[in-house]
């Protein structure tokens, strides 16, 4: 059996990408999308039609409107590729207006409940603020499940699950890159590797809380970097995994095992975390890292939006 399959027995895995065409053969539940993979997609001479085709037939429409129009056709098509959801992100310009990105979510799922999909195979993506989180808190009220990305600190991932989020995206590979810049020549691949590797760390930790105090948000390791970060998250609730990774997962037959385990989490020995707005400010804006990376990405989507 091939790492894929393995890692199936314990992890719903989920392919990262804008590029339907390529899912058929991997077999994912679910599938994420972001601007980036996005504007990544419609480079390409297969997807360029869709693209065209879609701005022709609303051709004099408020230009955010029908980037939103692009975002839904994509996960139209995905939908009929994976037979679970699919994670459509609101403009990251929005991600410090609540108001603003409750209306951008609501119009999402309008639009897919206007194509005949449901609103449960579709998880709206918004970046891990705190006028984020309290978006994603109102919509999962009005059964609109939220994927919050961008996550970073464990100050993200507490609020996340007070406020009753159906699903978070820690970023493994991004939080590897900042400790590897960060340590320069001092870095030890070998040392910092798998189980070891920051990221790795950070979505352990995450899990473990969730699991250790029943909630029920589910964690979704995401932007990894190599193989071995996604081996060392075994068990995890869910992983998506860039095309690229998941080939690499079938080409291989090594064994796989299962690394995180509810059940021992559950007996874990861990102080109970909650945050108010000041609290998860200060904890936030103390982690340097989750700081820098969460204005990073955020500027990053924006202008792969534009």
């Amino acid at each position: 059996m091939h790492q894929l399959d393995q890692l199936k027995q314990f992890t719903t895995v989920v392919a990262d990408t804008g590029n339907f065409r390529q899912l058929a053969q991997f077999a994912p539940r679910d599938a994420t999308t972001n601007p980036s993979l996005i504007l990544k997609a419609v480079q390409q001479p297969d997807y360029a039609p869709l693209l065209a085709d879609t701005v022709a037939a609303h051709r004099g429409e408020p230009l955010d409107a029908i980037v939103d129009q692009v975002l839904v056709r994509f996960g139209l098509e995905i939908l009929q590729v994976v037979p679970g959801r699919v994670s459509t992100e609101v403009d990251a310009r929005l991600s410090f207006d609540t108001a603003a990105t409750l209306a951008r979510a609501r119009r999402l799922i309008a639009l897919y409940e206007a194509a005949g999909v449901p609103r449960t195979r579709v998880l709206i993506k918004i970046a891990a603020t705190w006028e984020g989180i309290q978006a994603a808190r109102q919509l999962e009220t009005e059964g609109i499940h939220c994927n919050l990305t961008l996550l970073f600190a464990f100050a993200q991932a507490v609020a996340c699950g007070d406020a009753g989020v159906q699903l978070i995206s820690p970023f493994v590979g991004r939080i590897y890159d900042w400790h590897k810049k960060q340590a320069g020549a001092a870095w030890d691949e070998a040392a910092r590797a798998g189980a070891n590797d920051p990221g790795v760390l950070s979505v352990e930790r995450i899990y473990t809380h969730y699991k250790r105090f029943g909630i029920a948000t589910e964690v979704m390791g995401a932007s990894f970097r190599n193989v071995g970060q996604i081996v060392a998250l075994a068990g995890c609730d869910l992983l998506t995994i860039s095309p690229e990774l998941l080939g690499a997962l079938q080409a291989s037959d090594a064994p796989l095992v299962r690394r995180l385990d509810a059940e021992k989490a559950k007996r874990a020995d861990l102080p109970e975390v909650h945050h108010d707005e000041a609290s998860f400010r200060f904890a936030l804006y103390e982690d340097a890292m989750a700081t820098e990376k969460l204005a990073e990405g955020i500027r990053a989507f924006a202008a792969d939006s534009v």
